[in-house]
């Protein structure tokens, strides 16, 4: 499986962006597909994930939506009402299962394929 993710920039606070995240190989259509992000200096942090259920950071809760197109094999992450402490390099995660718990689906260990980041920066 390899992931590409797109759609990181430069926005303003209070603005908003939408990251994709394509896979391409066999479908992920059973497993779990997930952000994560890391900023300067802090270790890499969940952020969303889709599989079986959507579940956020507290972080983010209320301002960021994933979804997910099956068909495509892709993944998607609506952030908005964006703030500089979102700025990070965000990643997309993805692996063939569904976890059993929350602890085991927000830890970045877990997943088996990773993508190349996208830069999101946020100005105040």
């Amino acid at each position: 499986v390899q992931l590409q993710a797109s759609g990181g920039g430069l926005v303003q606070a209070g603005g908003s962006l939408r990251l994709s995240c394509a896979a391409s190989g066999p479908s992920l259509s059973r497993g779990t597909m997930a952000w994560f992000r890391q900023a300067p200096g802090r270790e890499r942090e969940f952020v969303a994930l889709s599989g079986g259920r959507e579940d956020y950071s507290d972080y983010v809760k209320g301002r960021f939506t994933i979804s997910r197109d099956i068909v495509k094999n892709t993944v998607y992450l609506q952030m908005n009402d964006l703030t500089p402490e979102d700025t990070a390099v965000y990643y997309c995660a993805a692996d063939g299962i569904t976890f059993f718990t929350r602890d085991a689906s927000i830890r970045a260990r877990n997943y088996d394929y990773w993508g190349r980041g996208t830069l999101v920066t946020v100005s105040s």
